[in-house]
């Protein structure tokens, strides 16, 4: 099987030919479409580009029928749906076998269940990772916090590591593809919120949630580590702009600096929602007298009073790798080829939407460390450098949340004019934007191409 991980289709070329009426999504552009689907879920090219305008008037209706297929798409390829919802108290245990390229022997336990009754606009999901003791004493913990937290109505997912020892951490590659399963089964389901998805956990799964954070925020509403800190270079604090943040960790917990690391984080988190008011909502906090251990039942109804704007205005992604792996996409910023290919290589892009102009700023990004602590070698603190990218090109899907389709919308990207003009709705990016993201809010009808060579 293939490890199916959130691919970019790599088109947003102009469109073939147009539509005469409707949507032009007719069976054999049905099967056209299903048929890119499935390559994108296995890692295959993307072949042919999806042809056909879009009147104003027939995009709700595409956007439909795109999403449509691609829950048939995605309930192919994972051989069915989440497991039948059922409370959380009477869950049963479920598992999914991981890819064996990308870990050995890798059988992932979990809880799938509900609390409370279900609202109209569905279950706000909570994902809870658990720290690093013995998996089943950990698990049996998660099961029994998951039940106990005052965060109904919920459905949670709750897993078990599926391996001890070097396979003990929720941020490699096996389990980002647990989590894009998920996100993917989730968003599908209609069973869950859409805009009310939030990681979190505690000691391992406090470092585990405050990465994948930093990695997926534009799927989350929040994000909540606990007795955790890592260095901020393995989760960088900019990508959370648009989502809350609680972190809270005992002011006496000592073990691998987590106290420290856990005030330098509240410093950062302090000077960017400084920066950009109304941005980087957060609750970090140093629990006095405490150690490893801290009251955890604070986190879940603190983060359930938000939900995500899944079109924000400001957006900042620093595209990290996280073992080895990169996203191809963020809110609504698809990379088609990175400006950095050197290992380790990063890039920042910085878009800041006001009217119909639309100012993205895209940078290498550079790491000096300025402190280092003597005994294990943890980087604490570092500085940033940033220079212009003169390479790499990238997609900005737009839509009538961010920008007014019907007069002209400007792209200004590193002070070039990159677009400007009228958009056309296509059914490419619609296929092209739904299959990067899994997510029917980001169905993008607009979009913008932008190679950064030519802006030179």
């Amino acid at each position: 099987m293939k490890t199916g991980f959130m691919t970019m289709v790599l088109s947003c070329a102009a469109v073939l030919s147009a539509c005469s009426h409707g949507t032009g999504i007719d069976g054999k552009k049905e099967q056209e479409i299903s048929d890119r689907f499935i390559r994108c879920l296995s890692e295959e090219s993307a072949g042919p580009v999806i042809s056909g305008t879009l009147k104003p008037g027939a995009i709700v209706e595409a956007r439909s029928q795109v999403w449509s297929l691609w829950q048939s798409a995605v309930a192919d390829f994972y051989g069915g749906p989440l497991p039948e919802l059922r409370p959380l108290s009477d869950s049963l245990p479920y598992k999914w076998t991981l890819p064996s390229e990308l870990e050995p022997d890798a059988v992932m336990p979990f809880y799938w269940g509900s609390k409370g009754k279900r609202p109209e606009s569905g279950y706000p999901m909570f994902l809870y990772l658990h720290g690093s003791g013995p998996k089943d004493r950990e698990w049996s913990n998660g099961f029994r916090f998951g039940n106990t937290f005052e965060d109904s109505p919920s459905v949670y997912f709750i897993p078990q590591i599926p391996n001890e020892g070097e396979w003990y951490r929720w941020w490699q590659k096996s389990k980002q593809y647990a989590w894009e399963k998920l996100l993917r089964l989730a968003l599908a389901s209609g069973q869950v919120d859409l805009d009310r998805i939030y990681f979190f956990g505690i000691s391992e799964g406090g470092y585990g949630s405050q990465r994948l954070a930093s990695f997926y925020a534009d799927y989350l509403a929040g994000a909540g580590p606990m007795a955790g800190g890592e260095p901020l270079r393995n989760a960088p604090a900019e990508n959370c702009a648009d989502i809350a943040f609680s972190f809270r960790t005992g002011s006496e917990d000592r073990g691998f600096y987590r106290n420290e690391l856990t005030s330098y984080a509240k410093e950062v988190f302090d000077s960017l929602q400084a920066a950009h008011p109304g941005y980087y909502v957060h609750n970090i906090e140093l629990i006095p007298g405490m150690g490893h251990h801290i009251d955890y039942t604070m986190t879940t109804p603190w983060l359930s009073s938000y939900s995500r704007n899944p079109y924000p205005r400001y957006v900042c992604w620093e595209n990290f790798e996280m073992d080895g792996r990169y996203r191809n996409g963020f809110y609504n910023i698809g990379v088609l080829e990175r400006s950095g290919l050197e290992a380790g290589s990063r890039t920042r892009y910085e878009m800041s939407a006001a009217g119909n102009v639309v100012d993205i700023k895209v940078d290498m990004v550079e790491y000096t460390v300025t402190e280092r602590e003597p005994v294990f070698g943890i980087e604490m603190r570092y500085s940033k450098t940033f220079r212009p990218a003169d390479s790499g090109s990238f997609v900005v899907y737009l839509n009538d949340s961010l920008v007014d389709p019907s007069e002209d919308v400007t792209v200004m990207v590193n002070g070039r004019t990159a677009f400007v003009g009228k958009l056309e709705a296509t059914l490419e990016n619609m296929v092209g934007s739904c299959a990067l993201f899994g997510d029917p809010q980001r169905i993008f009808p607009y979009a913008v191409r932008v190679d950064m060579e030519s802006l030179k």
